[in-house]
């Protein structure tokens, strides 16, 4: 099954592969050659798909993997472009489902879930004055041997591929105009925290050489998770994962 040749992007010009090694990988050679985008690359495989801390991102067809290609991002505002992401994949499965039985949520730092499962996950790459949101969506499948994830289709929610891909840029485009013409992280920050699970609730981050326990209190301006330890001090991490905690670990955070 191909890709619907009649598939667009709202906004922006678009690249449509059927196999890539990495939406992700192909951006950031075209800027370095000088591309300069905006553009959307979309693939229905990749054999080189990549997540987070070098983490390889299983792409099999049936799910959606895209990437956007921005110029003239400031290297210190960068990171926000994984909470826009967030909330245009957010914005666009809310609107294409808008009576899903299950609760569809967003995990800090940039993943969306539903039904407390991870379907989406997004990969920013910066150089220069160049940026690239790499977004992968299980929409028909997921991979089974990795605990709390899911895709869309198990958790009852049928939406093509190129459904989403038409509601993500437009969502996109709108979120990323919300960010620039409100000067920054401040102009999502609101939107992005109504949307979060584990806000005011314990929880326990993993850093790469500890582990953390305490309230999940809020978020920076720059999108840092602050956690209230037990003996009350906030402690600021700007990246991690975050694990919610069951009802004995709350009983005992809360002695």
């Amino acid at each position: 099954m191909q890709l619907d040749p009649s598939v667009a992007a709202a906004g922006f010009r678009l690249i449509v592969h059927e196999t890539t090694a990495s939406t992700n990988t192909e951006a950031c050679t075209l800027a370095r050659a000088g591309e300069c985008g905006p553009l959307w690359i979309l693939a229905r495989q990749q054999t080189a798909g990549r997540g987070r801390r070098g983490n390889s991102w299983i792409s099999e067809p049936g799910n959606l993997y895209a990437s956007l290609l921005l110029p003239d991002v400031p290297s210190a505002r960068a990171g926000d472009l994984a909470f826009v992401a967030a909330l245009a994949v957010y914005d666009s499965v809310a609107e294409l489902a808008p009576n899903m039985a299950v609760t569809l949520t967003l995990k800090w730092p940039n993943d969306v879930q539903v039904g407390n499962a991870k379907f989406a996950g997004i990969l920013i790459e910066a150089e220069n004055s160049w940026a690239v949101i790499g977004i992968g969506i299980n929409c028909a499948h997921h991979p089974a041997q990795i605990p709390n994830v899911t895709d869309l289709k198990t958790s009852g929610i049928a939406i093509s591929l190129e459904q989403l891909f038409a509601a993500l840029s437009k969502h996109m485009l709108i979120r990323l105009r919300q960010w620039q013409m409100g000067k920054g992280f401040a102009a999502i920050r609101g939107d992005w925290l109504g949307a979060c699970s584990g806000v005011g609730h314990p929880i326990l981050v993993r850093l790469p050489t500890q582990e953390l326990t305490g309230k999940f209190e809020n978020i920076d301006d720059k999108g840092h998770l602050m956690l209230r330890l037990a003996d009350g001090r906030i402690e600021t991490i700007a990246a991690g994962e975050v694990f919610g905690l069951g009802p004995r670990a709350q009983r005992e955070m809360a002695r």
